[in-house]
């Protein structure tokens, strides 16, 4: 292999490192469920992730093939941490409603702009109150 495909592995499992490290520290020092969830979904599968691609890579490079068994590992990766992260937030906000994070309040003169702008969707008026030619 050439110096310079060498350095992108290498830099790749440096990075899916990183990613890695990060995520496992916000698994253990976030305070809150919520929180916690969020390093491991996030930082943990993009460093799985960049050290999955450097090992198909270097697979590939020295001849082996693509590796199968990698691109496996990432579909699998890819398509069941976001989904396992929701159900476990799903559930969790059904446990515990108190801890769902608060909703924007909101002033009451946005509130009747908005009010006034669906209402003139709903007739079929444009923004300053005139209707379109039809």
């Amino acid at each position: 292999m050439s110096l310079l495909v060498e350095l992108a592995l290498v830099a790749l499992l440096a990075v899916g490192s990183f990613f890695v490290l990060v995520g496992s520290f916000g698994l253990v020092k976030l305070s809150e469920f919520f929180k916690r969830l969020h390093g491991p979904t996030k930082a943990t599968t993009l460093g799985v992730g960049c050290i999955l691609i450097a090992s198909i890579g270097y697979h590939a490079l020295r001849g082996d093939g693509l590796g199968l068994r990698e691109i496996l590992i990432t579909l699998f990766l890819f398509i069941t941490a976001p989904i396992s992260a929701h159900l476990m937030a799903r559930a969790a906000l059904k446990l515990a409603p108190e801890q769902r994070p608060k909703q924007p309040e909101a002033d009451a003169a946005s509130l009747s702009k908005a009010a006034e702008d669906e209402s003139a969707a709903a007739d079929g008026a444009t923004r300053d109150g005139h209707r379109p030619d039809r």
